[in-house]
């Protein structure tokens, strides 16, 4: 977290930067990057810190939930160049979901539909982003 942090907060020092009443286009991706440092900064030194008493069970990584959030995103990308906004939607919330172990291919479908309708009237209706709802333009 903190090397991203630092990426983005290098990269938006690139550009004008501006002042807090005049935002450049640099501000937003500084700003985040430098929250995103603190905390990935904070949860070193946490991590850093603990101390545990007795014996704790070590768990093994979640490798399904870190491969099925990078594959959702990868399928955001895919599906919104040549899908649209509906199947990159559906794509990204159903991988992401089903990287918990306690989510069944019913349950991360109905929210998958549930957060497409939202995304629908958020970014297609509302804001009337230029993303097609199906297809390529």
């Amino acid at each position: 977290m903190m090397v991203l942090g630092l990426g983005a907060t290098f990269q938006g020092s690139t550009y004008s930067v501006g002042t807090l009443s005049r935002m450049g286009p640099g501000y937003f991706p500084m700003a985040l990057g430098i929250i995103l440092t603190l905390i990935g900064l904070a949860i070193a030194v946490t991590a850093r810190f603990t101390h545990y008493e007795g014996e704790e069970e070590v768990l093994p990584p979640e490798w399904r939930g870190w491969i099925c959030i990078c594959a959702s995103v990868v399928a955001f990308v895919v599906f919104g160049m040549y899908g649209g906004l509906v199947p990159a939607t559906f794509a990204i919330v159903f991988i992401s979901a089903m990287g918990d172990r306690m989510n069944t291919w019913k349950s991360a479908a109905v929210l998958a539909a549930g957060i497409v309708v939202i995304a629908i009237v958020v970014f297609w209706w509302a804001l009337q982003m230029q993303l097609p709802l199906f297809g390529m333009r």
